[in-house]
């Protein structure tokens, strides 16, 4: 090539570099004015579940205040079923925008995976991205009073005896319930068949009728029952650290000796994964605000739950942990779907 084509050349090369510099430094400003603007519009939160139950309702809760923070509408959708696969997946596929978010649950952001295997549509730890935990609920193992269980020692004595064999109920295969008791069970060799039901309430009828021994769940489908004593059935430990401040009454499995019996259920908000993280950021901090109110507390926490909250972070740490925790416990007794 000789001198004046290759200063041609040269030249031609620079101008296209400065344009493609240009183009690239008008695009990224474009992206973070858009983000900075964010949000300009309804921002939809779906929820994996009906309508009407304790996550739906918490997750409109969540939202009414998350509305007045950002500005825009912040509006439910429910997509239930497949154990909360189906709205999952529909908030994993989701534009990366930050206008669709929803609730990440117990089930499908930590179990389903090793229930379900190549059958789920979605990568809990590829496919979404963490935004908050929204809270986390110990639960409480409840016993019939036909079972003649009084306390969480009479539960632990009958490990030893060989004439006690026990059901307990759950509210699916795979669920907190069911996962809850199966953790007990091979932390105390305790004896008891499961029996899935397809909800709370028709568990917690027969549990009082006396068809069902145990049960385990979240304080607040008890707390009605446990301070009727008329309603046939009593709390006998919380799979919690501590006592909880909405039934101090009712020890700790850790109290009992197993201080390993810890389960909760829990749920966060999470978005599609790539939505940027100036978006993630802004969500996390309105959600932030939002559990710093006093009277969403008190909703929270008479409940028998506890308030979450953190970074975005903090809750993928969160999420890895439970993942790792009740995936190991599913390979190691065998649970599966059937």
């Amino acid at each position: 090539m000789n001198t004046k084509f290759r200063a041609l050349y040269q030249r031609t090369l620079a101008i296209a570099g400065a344009a493609a510099l240009l183009a690239g430094m008008a695009w990224q400003k474009t992206a973070i004015a858009s983000e900075s603007a964010y949000p300009k519009q309804t921002i939809t939160f779906v929820v994996p579940y009906a309508a009407g139950g304790s996550s739906d309702t918490r997750a409109r809760q969540l939202a009414q205040r998350m509305s007045a923070d950002l500005g825009v509408s912040v509006v439910i959708e429910n997509k239930a079923g497949a154990s909360g696969n189906i709205g999952t997946a529909h908030i994993a596929k989701a534009t990366p925008d930050g206008y669709t978010i929803g609730l990440g649950n117990f089930a499908p952001m930590s179990v389903n995976a090793a229930l379900y295997g190549n059958n789920m549509q979605f990568n809990p730890a590829k496919d979404l991205a963490p935004i908050a935990l929204i809270e986390r609920g110990a639960v409480v193992m409840a016993a019939s009073s036909k079972s003649g269980l009084l306390n969480g020692q009479d539960l632990l004595a009958s490990v030893s005896n060989d004439k006690h064999s026990w059901n307990y109920g759950s509210t699916g295969a795979g669920s907190a319930s069911h996962l809850s008791t199966e953790l007990l069970k091979q932390l105390t060799n305790l004896d008891a068949v499961h029996v899935p039901y397809k909800g709370g309430a028709p568990a917690i009828n027969d549990l009082m009728a006396g068809t069902l021994d145990l049960y385990m769940d979240l304080p607040s489908l008890f707390m009605g029952y446990l301070a009727d004593p008329n309603a046939r059935m009593h709390a006998l430990a919380v799979a919690a650290p501590e006592r909880l401040k909405a039934l101090p009454q009712v020890p700790t499995f850790a109290e009992l000796g197993y201080p390993q019996m810890v389960a909760y259920n829990w749920f966060g908000v999470v978005a599609p994964a790539g939505t940027p993280a100036a978006i993630i950021e802004r969500l996390n901090q309105s959600i932030n605000k939002a559990m710093q109110d006093p009277s969403y507390q008190s909703l929270v926490e008479s409940q028998g739950a506890e308030v979450g909250g953190g970074t975005p972070e903090d809750f993928r740490q969160f999420i890895s942990a439970e993942t790792d925790k009740w995936g190991a416990l599913i390979r190691e007794r065998n649970i599966s779907l059937n």
